[in-house]
């Protein structure tokens, strides 16, 4: 049997704490000057740009054209890292499998999870798709037609109408893998195994480019960060750009990417607030004693209950961000009285959504990032944990890095903060392109900043709620009585 997702902090306050990876840290202000705060600087910043961006001023200074700086690398170099990247993927495959059982002592839960899923995303934010030209996926592809010609054409055209869907089924269960399975190195391994045929399946029924634009989801969402970096490659070339307008250059071309790019939120979202107090009791206190009304049923069995509970939570959640932003965008076309649908709007503005996303994704894991990086560098070593020590880096010890809990507590919410300014810009910029008037266009986007402040709000209150801390183990029903009515 699984066990429940926390342990329930069941002494902290509820608004007077914030979490840091099981650390309490009492505020130093109220939550609300926070939010409030906040949410007068977003509002301040709506102002300003909609002074200042103008239809003439935005395509010659956002969308400007960039400026080339060098050749893209060919030939040796490129398929250099090709190589580096598919032999990297079968080190992470052949260590989960085979090597130590600890998850904290074996190199390829430590690379795929720090490396790979945090690491990367935060480079091709800063330089760019660099991921796309080494994807090792798709390098393996390339190995297998290299001796087999002719492996990865189509064999039936791609549908139109399937979208990115196959990436969203992948992505939604990457992140129930990732939140719910507390999958041991081998579980991971298995994991990596059956998602590598998966690509190869794709990639051998659709064709490679068809299929890696559509049902590769880390080489969707990587895309979608590096549109973020003021470094973008194009027609083998290295241009510069200004930061963000990457996200500009084109528009969600299918419903199913605006639900990726929400459950970007979503899932950031719900992992945040999934193991905190306030939601537990969702369940514990207002669900439970209805269910054990009408169900006689162990207390065992709503514990499971429990569980599908949560896990039905996480894959409604970007379907729930789908409504209410929807919603704001129906709101925004009554504004203006803009004759475009809603649902091509919802398209137009659904990549403005990614550096709140992206931001999300920083002030949650990039204290984990710090923090566990540096054990990367004895498990280079001895990658299997069989006593080698390839790089004479086996018997350094990894100090702990901690990040202090106030600094850590105001670095979210400056980036939080950030993240929405950027997008508000982001969304003027679009709106200036979509209507006519530079008046019509400002009015259009005041839906959207109560939409950026709910979602400031929402961010921060997330973050400064208490969350279980230590391992995660069923609780006797003695723990969970004072959390039921009376």
């Amino acid at each position: 049997m699984k066990a429940l997702a926390g342990t329930l902090l069941l002494a902290l306050p509820l608004a007077a704490s914030a979490h840091v990876f099981g650390q309490s840290y009492v505020l130093p202000l109220p939550f609300w000057m926070y939010a409030f705060t906040a949410s007068a600087a977003l509002a301040l910043s709506f102002a300003v740009v909609g002074y200042f961006a103008t239809a003439k001023s935005a395509p010659r200074s956002a969308l400007a054209q960039p400026h080339e700086l060098a050749q893209r690398p060919h030939g040796p170099l490129l398929g250099a890292g090709r190589a580096l990247s598919v032999a990297l993927l079968l080190l992470t495959m052949l260590t989960t499998l085979f090597g130590s059982a600890n998850p904290f002592a074996n190199f390829g839960m430590t690379f795929f999870w720090i490396a790979f899923v945090l690491g990367l995303t935060y480079v091709v934010a800063l330089i760019g798709d660099v991921y796309a030209a080494v994807n090792p996926w798709r390098g393996l592809c390339d190995l297998i037609e290299w001796r087999y010609a002719g492996a990865f054409r189509a064999r039936i055209a791609y549908p139109a109408s399937l979208g990115y869907y196959p990436a969203l089924a992948l992505y939604m269960a990457f992140i129930w893998l990732e939140l719910f399975a507390h999958a041991t190195p081998r579980g991971l391994g298995i994991a990596l195994v059956a998602y590598t045929l998966i690509q190869l399946g794709g990639a051998w029924l659709f064709g490679s480019q068809a299929w890696f634009r559509h049902g590769e989801m880390f080489g969707i969402i990587l895309r979608l960060v590096a549109k973020m970096a003021p470094l973008e490659y194009a027609s083998g070339r290295l241009r510069l750009r200004q930061p963000f307008v990457g996200l500009l250059e084109e528009t969600a071309d299918h419903p199913s990417l605006l639900l990726i790019v929400l459950f970007m939120l979503s899932s950031t979202a719900f992992d945040g607030v999934h193991e905190t107090l306030p939601w537990v009791q969702v369940f514990w206190k207002q669900l439970y004693p209805p269910l054990a009304a009408l169900i006689a049923q162990p207390y065992l069995f709503f514990v499971n209950v429990y569980y599908y509970w949560q896990w039905a939570m996480l894959f409604l959640s970007p379907f729930f961000y789908l409504a209410i932003y929807l919603a704001f965008i129906w709101l925004m076309k009554q504004v203006v009285r803009s004759e475009l649908p809603v649902r091509t709007l919802a398209l137009e503005f659904a990549l403005t959504l990614v550096p709140i996303a992206f931001v999300y994704h920083v002030t949650h894991y990039y204290t984990l990032l710090v923090g566990t990086a540096p054990a990367l560098v004895p498990q280079a070593s001895d990658p299997f944990g069989w006593g080698w020590n390839l790089f004479g880096t086996a018997r350094q010890a990894a100090a702990p890095v901690v990040v202090p809990a106030d600094f850590v507590w105001h670095s979210q919410v400056a980036l939080i903060l950030v993240g929405h300014v950027v997008s508000v810009y982001l969304a003027h910029l679009r709106a200036l392109q979509l209507f006519p008037r530079a008046r019509q266009a400002m009015w259009s986007q005041l839906p959207m900043l109560i939409l950026m402040v709910a979602f400031t709000t929402a961010g921060l209150w997330i973050l400064s709620l208490p969350i279980a801390a230590g391992q995660v183990m069923v609780p006797p029903t003695s723990a969970l009585i004072h959390l039921l009515p009376a």
